[in-house]
């Protein structure tokens, strides 16, 4: 939290030039005056609930900065579910996300400022002592530009700031002489090659050892990156340079900036998601507040309030104007075209705007702040965790969460701005979320499927960065934080820089160029904080009456935004050709589609919105056959529920979704391949059976562990590291003959996690598994048991002092250290989850097995759950029956199921927009 950002609820003049120590002291007042209006009357958490739930931050930073340390380290990343770290070219590729891997212990990095934040002095100094020791720079490794910069650099610097701020006051790293500035600035250096283009934009990836272009490099041959890749630079090059007086870094990274500003779109004052780096020619031109843009548009502000030049709060003002015009349609923030800005580019939001709202707040445009936040708490309690992406209509999209925090950062920043304590109850909500379903005994698991509740074998390190950090600071009182807060800003990771770099090397010239491009409205660049009676009008209960309509958005309103595209055809004009309206055989349909785009700007939206709905409509009747992912949930000790695995479904046995959850122990068949007759079924009475892929049919092992008295069957693949991560959902497909004799419930795994299982058998010997359509409630699953009380109260406060010390010890626990469960969770209400969205590779089955993957691009979402959509006069019609019985009616008796098949073309009728139609398939394709 800036200076700046305080600076919200005055109604004192902040002069142009002004000093920082006068902005400082009036930011302070501000902040003061706006909390006092806005409190008045509400009923603020207890100083004790709130050091309560601080230390409860303190204890889940420990138990995940403590695992990283234990089992990963010197690694980049933990992999909380096997217990080890995360090594870029030891693990399958993971795509564009191995970028941020460069072999210099990642995590330790990112997570140095958050030491000292959370009042961890002695970690902090033995933390800089080990990356001094062992970190290494100069890996022959392919790195993004973006990530590097953001985690590692700007580590650096936080790490940096605060080593010389605890030196100055005399306690701790008396023997530091700017060795972590030294370190960065040999980085800075490594990444200057990377902007040798005539744009001056950089190139979205370099190698640490060996640059750009050179044979050895293996990368410089890209022509695209996105606006924040090349925009999310100048906090930490211009920090960089302060610091070290060097004074090229803060050039390179303002010329980046300067040429996105002029290559914005003229008419709309908007830029896109991708660009040429080369020519400046825009390749993709939708434009958002998400993925691809986000942190350019705070980069813009964030510059302003830490080096002071005004054309940076100019053309931030500027985009914000256009944002608020054309993207905002509160509470939702829909992307649109550049070019025409008043037509939605899709029809999904992702998850990377949850930061939005506090931009917001540090704009100080608080109404809007308060609505998108609400919506997207709103979707938080319906799913637990924010999808990576959701529709209009709040369906999920992408069903994946790797912890990303720029939900909390918004919530920390509206509670600064307001001090309303209902910001206090969404961070206890966080905290009981992230203890609840993504705590494992590793650390913190990301959501494979957060409809299923399985989990994926990731912990990022801005999950250290950053969530811990503005958690246990939204519950903190000054007196709580060894230094003042307030005289540093955050970066896009959280990380801190002084405010007195403002000061410090001044020798970039700040000539005022946004001029230049655009006719500047002087009524944009108001340099007085907003006043309190603009901000909370006379009203304690402002922020509550902002939120109130927006309680039921997401399980009973239709959004304002998504009728907005219906309302021009309320006035009696006929409505458009819909998508799912339109029939190949009726010729006036094929006459309305060849007038589309001819006649008038109205014909045009007409016929992008056309295909729009069409390339949905054809990704979504591929879904519609494909069966949702499962759960394998471990609830035997020392697991108690809390390590959960996505599972392909098999198309024959008991169905999951529509039965209870099958119960019980695993047993390994043998043969191990489960395709002749079990030896061991005495082994596998009463158990689940584990079986290996290969060598026949699955429904013929289903047969054999059945007859055998299987009470259900997990098949783990025989491709050796396979992993959900990096493979597309697996089916299980019947053997071409009649599968109703087979009745017990059959899963898929793949080799890693299925590894996982066979790791805790010969740990553990007994280990008791869930088979269910999703994840199920601790308390539900372990009714009766005597476990650790941290387990069900998701307080884990005690977990040290509850679990043993050794293993056997966990045998022999004390009655008094254990808690018998009496709650209960009504199952009858839960429903079908979806097939989880995230595919980067395929599948390959065995030649003796039919199966179905699911391909990359078919990441839209087919949910089941309560959803609605929008009829054409605006009114919500709920689905769920509609649905539920095509999915109750649907059969497939084929052995050969292919869920890639693509559509039947009409580019015979649709030959003029095959640039609309490969545009909208690229953004269907694009990656988080």
């Amino acid at each position: 939290m800036s200076k700046a950002g305080g600076c919200r609820g005055c109604g004192c003049r902040v002069p142009q030039r002004a000093s920082w120590s006068l902005v400082a002291a009036t930011a302070a007042l501000c902040l003061v005056l706006a909390t006092s209006v806005c409190t008045a009357g509400a009923a603020p958490m207890s100083r004790e609930e709130k050091q309560k739930l601080g230390n409860q931050v303190l204890e889940m930073f420990d138990h995940a900065y403590g695992n990283y340390m234990e089992h990963a380290y010197p690694a980049d990343e933990l992999m909380p579910l096997t217990c080890r770290g995360r090594v870029r070219g030891q693990e399958p590729s993971r795509g564009d996300v191995d970028d941020a891997l460069g072999k210099f212990s990642l995590t330790l990095i990112d997570s140095l400022d958050t030491l000292v934040v959370l009042n961890k002095t002695k970690e902090f100094e033995d933390a800089v002592r080990k990356v001094l020791r062992d970190v290494n720079l100069d890996n022959d490794v392919v790195v993004s530009v973006f990530e590097t910069n953001i985690r590692v650099l700007g580590g650096l610097l936080g790490g940096h700031s605060l080593a010389i701020m605890l030196k100055e006051k005399g306690e701790h790293m008396q023997w530091y002489n700017d060795e972590l500035l030294h370190m960065a600035k040999q980085l800075g250096y490594k990444l200057l090659p990377a902007f040798n283009t005539t744009s001056g934009l950089p190139y979205p990836r370099i190698n640490l050892k060996f640059g750009i272009r050179k044979p050895e490099a293996r990368t410089g041959t890209e022509t695209d990156t996105c606006t924040a890749c090349a925009g999310t630079l100048i906090l930490e090059f211009a920090a960089l340079s302060r610091f070290t007086g060097a004074t090229i870094f803060e050039e390179y990274a303002r010329k980046a900036l300067d040429f996105l500003w002029e290559k914005r779109q003229r008419s709309s004052n908007l830029v896109g998601v991708t660009i040429n780096i080369h020519t400046g020619d825009w390749v993709r031109k939708d434009s958002g507040v998400g993925a691809g843009i986000d942190s350019y548009y705070e980069y813009l502000l964030k510059a302003y309030v830490l080096l002071g030049d005004d054309s940076f709060l100019e053309r931030f003002n500027t985009h914000y104007d256009a944002i608020m015009r054309y993207i905002s349609q509160p509470p939702l923030l829909l992307d649109v075209h550049i070019h025409k800005p008043m037509l939605n580019a899709r029809t999904w939001m992702d998850a990377l705007l949850a930061f939005f709202p506090g931009l917001q707040v540090l704009k100080g445009d608080i109404r809007p702040a308060i609505e998108t936040h609400e919506m997207l708490y709103q979707v938080i309690k319906k799913h637990n965790f924010l999808p990576e992406a959701f529709t209009t209509d709040f369906r999920v999209h992408w069903a994946q969460h790797p912890l990303r925090p720029e939900f909390a950062e918004s919530t920390y920043f509206l509670y600064k701005a307001t001090g309303d304590p209902y910001y206090l109850e969404v961070g206890k909500t966080l905290i009981e979320n992230l203890n609840k379903y993504a705590r494992v005994p590793c650390g913190f698991a990301a959501m494979k499927d957060v409809r299923t509740g399985s989990h994926e074998d990731r912990m990022d390190s801005f999950f250290l960065a950053e969530m811990f950090k503005y958690l246990y600071l939204l519950f903190a009182d000054k007196e709580d934080i060894i230094f003042d807060i307030e005289d540093y800003i955050f970066t896009t990771e959280a990380h801190l820089l002084p405010l007195w770099l403002s000061t410090t090397n001044r020798s970039i010239s700040k000539k005022n160029t946004t001029s230049e491009y655009t006719e500047l409205d002087d009524s944009n660049f108001d340099w007085t904080c907003p006043n309190t009676q603009i901000l909370f009008p006379n009203d304690p209960l402002y922020a509550q009456s902002i939120r109130e309509p927006l309680k039921n958005v997401v399980d009973k309103s239709c959004p304002r935004g998504i009728i907005r595209v219906e309302e021009s055809f309320r006035s009696g004009a006929k409505p458009p050709l819909r998508a799912r309206d339109f029939m190949a055989t009726n010729p006036e349909h094929l006459e309305i589609l060849k007038k589309m785009g001819a006649a008038s700007s109205i014909d045009a939206e007409d016929g992008l919105r056309f295909m729009q709905e069409m390339i949905e409509l054809s990704s979504q009747q591929q879904k519609e056959q494909q069966l949702p992912p499962r759960a394998v949930q471990i609830i035997s000790h020392p697991f108690f529920g809390r390590v959960v695995l996505t599972a392909g479904p098999a198309q024959f046995g008991l169905d999951l979704s529509k039965h209870k959850e099958t119960r019980g122990f695993v047993a390994s068949s043998k043969p191990y391949n489960g395709c002749s007759e079990l030896t061991n079924p005495e082994a596998v009475m009463g158990k689940i059976a584990l079986i290996q892929r290969g060598q026949c049919m699955f429904a013929e092992k289903a047969r054999n562990i059945q007859n055998a008295g299987a009470i259900g069957g997990i098949v783990i693949d025989d491709n050796e590291g396979s992993s959900s991560d990096t493979a597309p959902l697996f089916q299980m497909a019947g053997d071409g003959k009649d599968t109703d004799d087979i009745k017990i419930p059959m899963l898929f795994l793949f080799s890693k996690e299925g590894s996982i299982i066979l790791d805790a058998i010969r740990e553990h010997e007994q280990v008791e598994v869930l088979l269910s359509d999703k994840a199920r409630d601790r308390a539900a699953i372990l009714k009766g048991k005597m476990i650790p009380s941290y387990i069900i109260n998701s307080n884990p406060e005690m977990e040290n002092e509850d679990q043993p010390s050794s293993e056997n010890d966990s045998q022999n626990q004390s009655a008094e250290q254990m808690l018998s469960l009496s709650q209960t969770v009504d199952l009858a209400d839960k429903e079908s989850p979806e097939h989880p969205a995230d595919s980067h590779s395929e599948a390959s089955p065995s030649d003796s097995e039919e199966a179905a993957g699911f391909a990359p691009s078919e990441q839209i979402s087919g949910s089941t759950e309560n959803h609605e959509t929008t009829s054409l006069d605006g009114e919500c019609t709920d689905l769920d029956n509609q649905v539920q019985e095509q999915s109750e009616t649907e059969e497939d008796s084929s052995p050969n199921v292919s869920w890639g098949t693509k559509a039947q073309p009409i580019d015979s009728i649709l030959a003029d927009w095959n640039e609309d139609i490969e545009a909208f398939e690229m953004m269907e394709k694009d990656e988080l």
